[in-house]
């Protein structure tokens, strides 16, 4: 009677941690993203200090990342980076391993230590570079323009020029260009927007990820080759794009960077097991369905006890911007600030790439736990007094099923403020001070207008301003 009684309050607290894991990461963190999304940054450092979840050391890597974005939306840009680069320490020596690996089959991908999206990693390395312009350091921000190209090459070599894969970013391409620009190197700048541009360039619509090829890009590469004494390349251009690029401005240009909306949170979605029309059993979200094969019940298969077959997937889900649209205007200049980065249709796109990797991993899970649950059934047979089951092994069994169905959880995991969309324009300054207007499209006609001061020093100038809502 006492061994029933502690295995049933066993089962009971197990049931209880279950459910509460089973809130997905958002849902955890959600004081924090409250308050980013207000633009309450100072309360949001707070909220993230505070939070013991992101605090766990298999979640270091995004307490880093998150920390460094709202310490460079404060504008403290040491610190900024002081997380950033640990962010990086951690991604350079590199995260998991066995044990963590064990840690996944066993029980679910949430335990385990989060390793970054492909693109979030690009995107640590666009904040250090704008946190080191903004602290007058140019070596360090080109160090960081160098990283990018080989976190390039490692993306490359991670799918071997396969197609339809995330194998390159465009956007840290030209931002590199940028940043090379910035510090004079006009031949490097030239090579990096040329790579930027020939992206979207083998795309039938140039259209790369959710964004139109901009023109400031391609006004940027024939200027670039030109400056170069690249005339070949220079007029190729402008026969591909058809234009010819602008003339430089006495006090230098500023290019403002508008980073709207928040990225796409993760969610789970439940895969059950259903039998179809033919009469074969598959995994079906109600849209995809995944075959099912016997072995992931551990060889045994009973249909009368398919109910406690699940998997878990994480899927994607948008968030809607307030702000539709942006210009920007100098006093004399007006234009429109053009999309270089749709981080929704990569957070998207990339999850869609690895389903079958990602689904296969869920399974082999799967049949890990089933074949642990049906080793303790089966042993239960017959082992008891007097050649009946044993009563406390059948129980363990019972409780096995009950735990494998409720600790089944996708990893829902992501850095979630970074914006959903990054636009980007050039405009011509002044020497000395230059008054900018920045004006937001909101829903019904409605619009805001942001005023910023901008010194013309006859270089390239950086800013950058998110709308997290």
């Amino acid at each position: 009677m006492l061994m029933r009684r502690l295995l049933k309050r066993s089962m009971y607290i197990g049931l209880m941690c279950c459910l509460y894991s089973c809130a997905s990461y958002n849902e955890k963190i959600t004081p924090y993203y409250k308050e980013i999304a207000a633009g309450s940054y100072t309360e949001a450092q707070t909220a993230l200090n505070q939070n013991k979840l992101l605090q766990k050391p298999r979640n270091k890597l995004l307490f880093y990342m998150e920390k460094g974005r709202t310490s460079h939306l404060l504008g403290a840009y040491t610190e900024s980076n002081l997380y950033f680069n640990l962010a990086d320490s951690l991604l350079e020596r590199g995260l998991g391993g066995t044990m963590d690996a064990a840690v996944g089959t066993l029980l679910n991908p949430m335990s385990q230590t989060y390793k970054g999206e492909d693109f979030e990693k690009f995107m640590i390395h666009y904040y250090k570079a704008l946190n080191y312009v903004y602290l007058n350091k140019p070596e360090d921000a080109i160090v960081e323009a160098r990283r990018i190209t080989i976190q390039s090459q490692e993306q490359d070599d991670k799918f071997a020029n396969a197609k339809n894969r995330y194998a390159a970013d465009a956007f840290s391409l030209m931002f590199q260009g940028l940043l090379y620009e910035h510090t004079g190197d006009l031949n490097d700048a030239f090579i990096s927007y040329r790579n930027a541009a020939e992206l979207y360039l083998k795309q039938p619509d140039t259209t790369y990820y959710g964004t139109k090829i901009p023109v400031v890009l391609k006004q940027d590469v024939i200027r670039t080759a030109a400056l170069n004494g690249f005339e070949d390349e220079k007029q190729r251009f402008e026969r591909i794009f058809n234009l010819k690029a602008p003339a430089s401005a006495p006090g230098g240009e500023l290019v403002f960077f508008w980073e709207n909306g928040l990225a796409p949170i993760k969610q789970e979605r439940d895969f059950v097991l259903a039998r179809g029309s033919n009469g074969d059993f598959a995994f079906t979200d109600g849209n995809i369905v995944v075959p099912f094969y016997e072995s992931y019940y551990g060889g045994n298969f009973n249909e009368k006890s398919v109910q406690s077959l699940r998997v878990a997937y994480p899927v994607y889900v948008s968030r809607a911007s307030y702000f539709t649209g942006a210009t920007l205007d100098n006093g004399k200049d007006s234009v429109r600030l053009q999309q270089t980065e749709n981080i929704g249709v990569l957070a998207f796109k990339t999850l869609e790439q690895r389903f079958a990797r990602e689904m296969a991993k869920t399974l082999a899970r799967l049949a890990v736990k089933k074949g642990a649950e049906t080793l303790v059934s089966e042993s239960a047979k017959g082992s008891g007094r007097n050649g009946k089951d044993d009563a406390l092994l059948k129980g363990i069994g019972y409780g096995l099923q009950l735990y494998n169905l409720l600790s089944e959880q996708a990893d829902t995991r992501n850095w979630q403020t970074l914006p959903a969309t990054i636009s980007y324009v050039r405009i011509p300054l002044q020497n000395g001070d230059n008054t900018i207007n920045l004006t937001l499209s909101g829903p019904n006609g409605a619009t805001e207008t942001r005023v910023f001061h901008v010194q013309g020093t006859g270089k390239l100038s950086f800013y950058n301003y998110s709308t997290l809502k």
